[in-house]
This record gives C-alpha cells, sequence and structure tokens, in this order.
C-alpha cells in the first residue's frame, strides 16, 4: 500500500512539473445588472422605457377618472333619473369600466414585452464583449456576480466590459453577429462575425432588467 501511494505521488508530481509554467487559473466577474444600469445603451433604453411608462400612466389615469366619474354619478343622480336614462348611463361605464380593464392589461403586457425585448438585446451584446474581453485577456472563465457567493473586487472587470461596449456604438442586439458588430478598441480585436454568445447572455438577461 505504501508503495502504490508513493508511486501516485511520483506520477503526480511529473504531471505537475510538464504543466506549462504559464497555464494558471484566471477568474474574473461581470455585474451584469450594473452593466446593464450604466452602460450608454442601457441608459437610452431606460429613459425610453420610463417615457413609455409615463405616458401610459396618464392614458390609464384620465380612462379611471372618465370611470369614477360615470360611477359617481350613477350612485349620485341614478335614482332620480328615469330608467332609460339609468340604463344608458351604466352601459357608459360598464364600457369604460372593460376598456380600461383592457387597456391596463395590455399596457403593463406591452411594458413588460418591451422590457425584455431591450434587456435581452443588450445582454447579448453585453456577453458579446464579455467573450471578447474573455478571450484576449486569456481568462479561465468570466462568471455573472449574481451566480457567485464571493468575488473580490480586483477581479471585477464590469467597469471595463462597460467602456468596451460603449466604444463599440454599435445598434442594440447585433455585437457577435456578422457583418453587424463594432470592436472592442482597446483591444484591436474585432467582434464581426463572432459566434454567438454562451448560455449566459439568455441566463442573465432572464435576472435583468432596464426597469431597475
Amino acid at each position: 500500500m505504501r508503495q502504490r501511494l508513493i508511486i501516485i505521488g511520483a506520477l503526480l508530481a511529473l504531471t505537475m512539473a510538464a504543466r506549462p509554467a504559464h497555464a494558471q487559473i484566471k477568474l474574473a466577474y461581470v455585474d451584469v445588472q450594473r452593466a446593464l444600469n450604466e452602460c450608454d445603451a442601457g441608459k437610452r433604453a431606460k429613459a425610453d422605457f420610463e417615457g413609455r411608462v409615463q405616458g401610459l400612466e396618464s392614458r390609464l389615469q384620465r380612462q379611471q377618472n372618465e370611470v369614477q366619474t360615470l360611477k359617481d354619478e350613477i350612485e349620485k343622480k341614478g335614482m332620480l333619473m328615469n330608467p332609460d336614462q339609468r340604463q344608458n348611463l351604466q352601459d357608459q361605464y360598464m364600457t369604460k369600466l372593460k376598456d380600461f380593464e383592457r387597456d391596463y392589461k395590455d399596457s403593463r403586457d406591452e411594458l413588460q414585452q418591451k422590457d425584455n425585448d431591450v434587456t435581452s438585446k443588450i445582454v447579448h451584446d453585453l456577453a458579446a464583449v464579455i467573450r471578447t474581453i474573455g478571450e484576449r485577456d486569456n481568462y479561465t472563465m468570466v462568471m455573472e456576480k449574481g451566480s457567485i457567493l464571493w468575488g473580490g473586487p480586483n477581479i471585477d472587470i464590469t467597469d471595463q466590459v462597460i467602456r468596451a461596449y460603449n466604444a463599440t456604438h454599435a445598434k442594440i442586439g447585433t455585437l457577435g453577429e456578422s457583418g453587424g458588430g463594432g470592436a472592442v478598441p482597446s483591444s484591436g480585436v474585432g467582434m464581426a462575425g463572432l459566434s454567438q454568445p454562451s448560455e449566459f447572455g439568455a441566463a442573465a438577461a432572464k435576472r435583468s432588467t432596464i426597469s431597475k
């Protein structure tokens, strides 16, 4: 038994000695939500999204006020009206109430879809930038901050990713597509024609949002 352990130890020593000196693990992580919030594309998308929200809220508030006005009128004057007048007012109320409820649901769904679409495109671009930086700088792995328990600030490359993405001036959702990408200027490594980013992009998009 002792002899076998000596042999195994010798083999491990030979394996470690044969490994190139530069072959070391190099890790980094990116705070995708922060990159989404602070990159130029994310800021523009957030401003546009907030403008849509305000516009829809104003429209829905007007509709809600109209519904409430009709409801108040029915409650205060309904008993004084003849049956036809009261029925007509109730019909108006029900029509406007249904319109309001439908518009509220449609508006909520529209905003959610817009959030999902834009977030997915920007995170797709960020994933392409991260891959380019990872390959250029020989990282063994680049992780998302939200998927790790702890990581020191010295391996946080979020600021680097934001600067590199801003420098591409690319239309959102086009990095990594053939003919659609720019380049990370500090690296000189072109991104046009880069294959699709890993599942990181899709997974991170589900955990991130421009509405935060």
